[in-house]
């Protein structure tokens, strides 16, 4: 087993400044090469309260706020422009960074690109639902429609 320090969210496996056991394999083959999690060390123990500083910063503060928040978002609709070809492909793919801004240009609270989840890649034009993590508890549903632009 190796132990990590982990630099960005792994769903399922923690959030950045977590000190987290995983198979040796996983940290070796994904985790490190990825630039997701750091190997741990005695002298790593600074770099991981800046890494939850920094969080903290960034996260919304209490599950009341997350909450308000994911109500708001539920009740909007975001459009993405994107360029299609005749047949509705798109052009490369709509990423979180295109919802992020989307969500923002309609009103929405701003939301870290890191904390929204994309189920299958969208390469097309139509409707789509994204679920973006507010809290640890609290997530939000939001309807996604890829416009040809």
């Amino acid at each position: 087993m190796a132990k990590l320090i982990l630099t960005h969210e792994v769903t399922g496996l923690g959030e950045p400044g977590d000190v987290v056991e995983v198979k040796d394999g996983y940290a070796r083959n994904f985790l490190i090469p990825r630039s997701l999690a750091t190997p741990w060390t005695k002298g790593a123990e600074s770099q991981v309260s800046a890494i939850r500083k920094a969080r903290k910063a960034r996260e919304i503060a209490t599950l009341d706020d997350a909450q308000a928040a994911a109500q708001s978002l539920e009740s909007r609709q975001v459009a993405v422009s994107a360029h299609a070809g005749d047949s509705g492909r798109l052009f490369g793919a709509v990423t979180t960074a295109d919802i992020a801004a989307a969500v923002e240009a309609a009103g929405g609270p701003k939301v870290d690109k890191r904390k929204i989840e994309i189920g299958q890649p969208i390469k097309t034009v139509g409707e789509y639902t994204v679920s973006i993590r507010l809290h640890p508890e609290v997530s939000a549903k939001i309807a996604v429609k890829v416009v040809a632009g």
